[in-house]
């Protein structure tokens, strides 16, 4: 999937209010060429790269063919404007990128750009006029969705056929959603020259920054530039409080794709978005026009999502497990503060279940790995923090006699590496927990800072495949250190440091104003040696949706770090029994679990959607293609929800007929609180034969 060059702070973007800025124009062609700023930047970048990255590679003529594709992927990403001949009429520069970044002449990326221009505006023109034709679509052809292993149109009239069916698709795509034809031509039109005009409004530094990020992405995908203004709007955005609809966006070929849901935020609260849905339009307030955002840039489209706290937004979206001419669903947020009171460790017990005889076993949920550093630098001895608050969990649990712990970090993607590092000392009695190395070579070891312990009791750790960084320390030192079972979805597998640097420090006098760098620049290290980057933390007892995760996370980024190892460390093992007779007992288990079974199938329907290149233009052939991906979906639910004895699955016209918005919210909300402990009371019970294991016959309850 093509990802977006900035996505890492797009996310902050979203969760931000929005500040006021100048409504772009149209830049004439003429002022589309680099100047001695962009070639000052360019240097510098350069240095600051060959100095200080984590990742040595040399700026040579291979790394020119990486960039040179990754640039007018950036471009095209779907290969629809350029066709072969421009490809060929530019690949003397494919190999000589290196050199033109050293030199700071930046004309051969302006010169395609400006080429790129010319292309997008011909195809809109085309593709407009096929709207004033009439379509048939009874005809059996197909038109590739998913184009990122497809290869260049030879020429021209292979283009147009390409567009002609680009046309068909997004015209049948809008007829079976239910529009009319006008309102069909109408919402096209706006599409295709939106295309043209965003591209259009594309500056000099806009041209400059879309180059400069090829040349860094091609180095590792958490290295990238960041440009004056857009580092401005950066400043702003993380100076408001975190307001917006809490959620990380991505760009999937045309379409923006929801990363991730911020815990807190609204869209996390509502349970009406979930990641891998699709936003295809965006209305503001209660009667605000929808408009369509499908093709758009993802910084436009963020653009028009966040705002104030306490104002509306609609999204229409297709849900993940739908295909991209999938059902369409409209949904209403608030946009609002993240709620820093529901990012806070939380807890509840699991016991009666089937198997588990008397045992109580408590599950504590971390969101996120939070510390409040500004009133620890005031001196606030009761400054916030995930260690502080797990503590008092911790204390709680034994109080009410649970039996085992289970620390749920599912969806958890990080955050201080001091509480991740003394979270981990509340379960261990000292020791090292994370190496850290560093460009240099040079090694730091974080340790446990308290010699106590404040839970010594069977425990276990459930991660999926978006537990990243911190979550992915504190779970590896637990397993490492056999001080319990990690259990559910390889993890993330981000192990890698970042930091900004201003460019503006390498500039003797004056304030040049040359924007910032994010570097990666260290890399964390299990105590094993084994780094966390790439393969993530691989749980002891694996759910069957891991099959699902293997290209997810880093495992799906372009030259991300491969995985490492280094030399160990010293540390105290603890002995642990045999996990081989536990494992079949959750297996047994999740087979006839219908909980599991829903979930497998949402995954394995969503993995088949996902991996679907061709869709029929065929109309009937459509329909039905749609009418039985939503009776296989409905089929599970009902199946699941009648197992859970929640209330039985209504159709969108049932739903518009016999409920209020409420009573729909209501019961949506009451089913993903089920889904939500489907996994969680599966490690309870794992947790539970964990202990029953150790216990001698004579003192089971």
């Amino acid at each position: 999937m093509t990802k977006t060059l900035f996505r890492w702070f797009l996310g902050c973007w979203l969760l931000a209010a929005s500040c006021l800025s100048a409504k772009p124009q149209d830049v004439p062609v003429a002022d589309l060429v680099p100047n001695r700023t962009h070639q000052q930047t360019t240097y510098i970048i350069s240095k600051v790269i060959d100095r200080y990255s984590f990742k040595k590679q040399k700026l040579d003529a291979s790394l020119s063919e990486k960039i040179f594709d990754r640039y007018l992927e950036t471009l095209d990403a779907g290969k629809t404007f350029f066709y072969q001949g421009d490809i060929d009429r530019f690949s003397r520069f494919r190999r000589e990128l290196d050199q033109v970044l050293r030199e700071g002449r930046l004309d051969p990326a302006f010169d395609i750009f400006r080429l790129y221009r010319d292309r997008v505006e011909d195809r809109v023109a085309y593709a407009k006029g096929w709207l004033n034709k009439e379509l048939d679509f009874t005809i059996d052809e197909n038109y590739q969705v998913d184009r990122e292993s497809a290869t260049w149109a030879k020429d021209r009239a292979e283009l147009d056929d390409l567009w002609r069916k680009r046309v068909k698709n997004d015209y049948l795509s809008l007829k079976l959603s239910g529009k009319t034809r006008d309102e069909i031509r109408k919402t096209l039109i706006e599409r295709y020259e939106g295309i043209a005009r965003r591209v259009r409004q594309f500056t000099a530094d806009d041209v400059f920054q879309s180059f400069i990020n090829a040349y860094t992405l091609s180095f590792e995908p958490h290295t990238s530039y960041m440009s004056p203004s857009l580092s401005e709007n950066f400043d702003i955005s993380m100076s408001l409080s975190l307001e917006g609809i809490g959620a990380v966006l991505t760009a999937n070929n045309e379409l923006t794709e929801v990363q991730s849901i911020v815990t807190g935020g609204p869209a996390k609260l509502s349970g009406q978005l979930q990641p891998g849905d699709r936003i295809v339009a965006v209305g503001q307030g209660k009667d605000g026009a929808m408009v369509d955002v499908i093709g758009w840039r993802l910084n436009d489209v963020v653009q028009l999502i966040r705002g104030p706290k306490g104002t509306l937004v609609r999204l229409q979206i297709i849900p993940k497990e739908e295909g991209v001419d999938g059902k369409r669903k409209l949904i209403t947020l608030v946009r609002d503060k993240i709620k820093l009171e529901e990012q806070a460790a939380k807890k509840q017990t699991v016991e009666g279940l089937e198997g588990m005889g008397r045992l109580k076993i408590g599950v504590i949920e971390i969101p996120t790995f939070y510390r409040d550093f500004q009133a620890e630098g005031r001196g606030d001895a009761n400054f916030r923090s995930t260690t502080k608050d797990v503590r008092a969990l911790l204390e709680q649990l034994q109080a009410e006699g649970v039996d085992g712990v289970v620390v749920d970090l599912r969806d958890n993607g990080g955050g201080s590496l001091t509480e991740a590092t003394e979270l981990t000392g509340l379960f261990i009695e000292s020791g090292p927990v994370v190496q850290v190395k560093s460009s240099n070579g040079e090694v730091e070891i974080e340790r446990d800072p308290d010699p106590g312990v404040a839970y010594a009791g069977p425990l276990a750790v459930l991660v999926n495949r978006n537990s990243a960084s911190a979550s992915e320390i504190f779970a590896g030192a637990i397993q490492d250190y056999r001080r319990g079972i990690v259990i559910g979805e390889p993890t993330f597998g981000k192990g890698t440091v970042q930091t900004l640097v201003d460019l503006d420090r390498f500039v003797r006098g004056g304030t040049p104003d040359l924007g910032r760098l994010r570097l990666t620049m260290a890399q964390f290290y299990r105590v094993n040696g084994d780094s966390t980057q790439h393969r993530g933390v691989i749980p002891d007892i694996l759910f069957p949706s891991a099959d699902m995760a293997a290209d997810h996370g880093e495992r799906a980024l372009k030259n991300a770090l491969p995985w490492d190892h280094i030399q160990p460390t010293h540390y105290a093992q603890e002995s642990m029994i045999s996990l081989g007779n536990i494992r079949e007992n959750s297996d047994r288990r999740i087979a006839i679990d219908p909980g599991f079974q829903m979930l497998l199938a949402e995954e394995k329907l969503f993995d088949a959607m996902k991996d679907r290149k061709l869709v029929s233009l065929n109309e009937t052939k459509r329909r039905a293609e749609r009418e039985a991906r939503e009776q296989l979906t409905r089929g599970f639910k009902e199946r699941f929800r009648a197992a859970k004895g929640l209330k039985a699955v209504k159709n969108d016209t049932q739903i518009d007929e016999e409920e209020t918005e409420t009573t729909a919210k209501a019961n949506n909300d009451e089913e993903t609180k089920v889904v939500n402990r489907i996994q969680a009371e599966e490690a309870a019970h794992i947790l539970a034969d964990l202990v029953l294991s150790r216990r001698p016959l004579s003192a089971m309850r």
